[in-house]
């Protein structure tokens, strides 16, 4: 019985877990079409330095990387 109760309780946290996340995806989108919008930067922190960057470039700059 308390393997099942730690399965379900495993499965809940997933659960919450992806659901967090796919949360935050979705924020971040539509912070990339507000930005584009607003054409102002993205301000982000890339290996301890502080740059920005325009939404259209993120993911150009990402992959660069």
């Amino acid at each position: 019985m308390k393997s099942e109760k730690f399965k379900n309780e495993t499965q809940t946290h997933d659960e919450f877990a992806e659901k967090i996340m796919k949360g935050l995806e979705i924020s971040f989108q539509k912070l990339l079409v507000f930005k584009k919008q607003k054409n102002s930067p993205l301000v982000v922190v890339r290996n301890g330095e502080i740059i920005k960057i325009m939404a259209e470039d993120f993911y150009k700059d990402s992959v660069k990387k």
